[in-house]
């Protein structure tokens, strides 16, 4: 198991304005909360000799671990449901909750038992699914499972190694997901999961989204003082801009939140539709008085008038229309209202739509009399046809 010597319990501290940590012009990182009890990896002297990265392993990363020289004592390795991984002469050490850089450290002091002034080198390769919390403007808000980088090949080199390791460091020196360095050298499998990937895994957003304030916390490394950390992004300006600084690269537990808007954000929507960030299409339901009755598929940002232009328009003799919402909250937004074709879009009577609105355009008392009266006297007419057949 971790020897002792690399295990230290510090005191309960209260939460204390720390200056933030600046990544670029528009991101600033901020020290959320510090727990009041916690187990260190290391202690205080050896932790300020490490560059820490943001990456935490866990269950079901796949590491190369290397001692120079040495290639009995080097191999490919795997961390166990329990949190530990087994190496030859060090058996079972519990490796869950640290990262790399802390790994590698921790390695080097083991391995000083058997070997003298050893070299350790420790890479991932294999990154584990991580699970994040889509929480806020979203259509569909939850836990999900994003599946990052499977393997990453052999062939890789220590310069593209580099650049994909950079990826890691999103919550301190890079940001993006390195999607081009992915792309083009020598890796396998999926692109490191991103807050692009959990948005649009959570159905996409909503009429209300705000995607100039998205916040994501995260898990800090327990050796530097664990709790969490937060960052805010203007989301918007990937898709509006294609700022890829503010898709940032997710890892395991973290907590992503789209703030609200207090009105419509029609242009945003119908940009969303256009990035793939959300359905480019969504479905509503038209009855009543319009010749083409049932579920409509409309575009993102279609407003009420065009859904009913797209059921065939409305009949002579319509009356008012009744608009029904089922909010996520539970909540039901029904609304009655004349109908007028040449309102604007998101007005009173004309509201920008969601996936799974009822519309239904009623009768005027005109046609509601007259279906009335039919019937009342169809069964009159159909006798009186019987009759005049047969006399």
């Amino acid at each position: 198991m971790l020897n002792t010597r690399f295990l230290s319990t510090i005191a309960a501290s209260a939460l204390i304005a720390l200056p933030a940590v600046a990544v670029n012009a528009e991101q600033i990182f901020e020290i959320e909360e510090t727990t009041t009890t916690q187990e260190q990896p290391l202690p205080l002297e050896q932790r300020a000799q490490i560059s820490y990265d943001a990456y935490i392993l866990g269950p079901g990363d796949g590491l190369r671990i290397e001692l120079l020289d040495l290639p009995e004592l080097s191999g490919t390795f795997a961390i166990g449901p329990d949190g530990t991984i087994y190496i030859p002469r060090l058996r079972a050490l519990y490796v869950e909750g640290l990262t790399v850089e802390e790994l590698r450290y921790f390695l080097t002091e083991q391995f000083r038992t058997y070997v003298r002034n050893p070299q350790v080198y420790v890479r991932p390769i294999k990154y584990r699914p991580i699970r994040v919390y889509v929480g806020g403007e979203v259509r569909r808000p939850g836990y999900y499972t994003l599946s990052g980088v499977q393997t990453i090949t052999e062939d890789v080199t220590s310069t593209n190694l580099g650049d994909v390791d950079s990826g890691i460091n999103a919550l301190g020196e890079g940001v993006t997901s390195k999607r081009s360095t992915l792309t083009s050298g020598g890796s396998s499998g999926n692109l490191f999961p991103t807050v692009f990937d959990a948005i649009r895994t959570a159905q996409g957003i909503t009429p209300y989204s705000k995607l100039s304030e998205v916040q994501v916390t995260r898990r800090r490394a327990q050796g530097l003082g664990g709790g969490r950390i937060r960052t805010n992004l203007d989301f918007l300006s990937l898709i509006t801009e294609g700022n890829e600084s503010q898709n940032i690269r997710l890892f395991d537990g973290d907590v992503l939140n789209i703030a609200k808007s207090p009105v419509v954000l029609r242009e945003q929507l119908l940009k969303a539709g256009q990035s793939n960030l959300s359905p480019q299409f969504l479905e509503v339901f038209v009855t009543g008085r319009v010749n083409i009755p049932g579920g409509i598929t409309v575009p993102q940002g279609s407003s009420l008038n065009q859904a009913i232009s797209l059921a065939g328009g409305a009949k002579l003799l319509k009356g008012k229309v009744e608009f029904v919402r089922f909010n996520r909250d539970g909540t039901i937004d029904r609304r009655l209202f004349a109908y007028q074709p040449a309102a604007a879009a998101d007005a009173p009577n004309n509201p920008i739509l969601a996936a799974g609105d009822l519309i239904r355009v009623q009768d005027s008392l005109l046609s509601g009399s007259v279906s009335v009266l039919n019937e009342l006297t169809g069964p009159f007419v159909g006798l009186y046809s019987v009759y005049s057949l047969f006399n």
